[in-house]
């Protein structure tokens, strides 16, 4: 059964998509910790990131710093944090969160809950970073 991010990939439902290429996409977490969060998967359904082969596992990294990049840019915050957990969804994905402070990766807090305008609009602010 297709994970949701292969649902997103396949457009089958819909994502505020940040930038592509033919192996990666990345695109809006619909449930962020902060405005700009950012997920990063390969095109490939693969569950866990060890299990990637290494030019898998590499270009999904240069790419996720291609997106990084964009949203140091356009987003105000100190930096951008990453962080690999891998059980939400099985289905390799990296997570950009631009940071102000330790707290705003904290997954264990409520996650912000955004109208598809709010969504439109941080998506178009990114994508301008590129």
């Amino acid at each position: 059964m297709a994970t949701i991010f292969t649902k997103i990939i396949n457009r089958e439902i819909p994502a505020e998509i940040i930038a592509e290429d033919d192996n990666y996409i990345a695109f809006l977490d619909i449930m962020p910790l902060v405005k700009g969060h950012v997920l990063v998967v390969p095109k490939q359904e693969i569950d866990y990131i060890f299990d990637l082969d290494d030019t898998t596992l590499s270009g999904l990294n240069v790419f996720a710093k291609k997106v990084a990049q964009a949203i140091d840019k356009t987003i105000k915050c100190t930096r951008v944090g990453v962080a690999v957990i891998g059980l939400e969804v099985p289905h390799v994905h990296i997570h950009l969160v631009p940071l102000r402070t330790m707290d705003d990766i904290n997954f264990t807090r409520p996650k912000l809950k955004l109208s598809k305008e709010e969504l439109a609009e941080i998506g178009e602010t990114i994508r301008k970073g590129f």
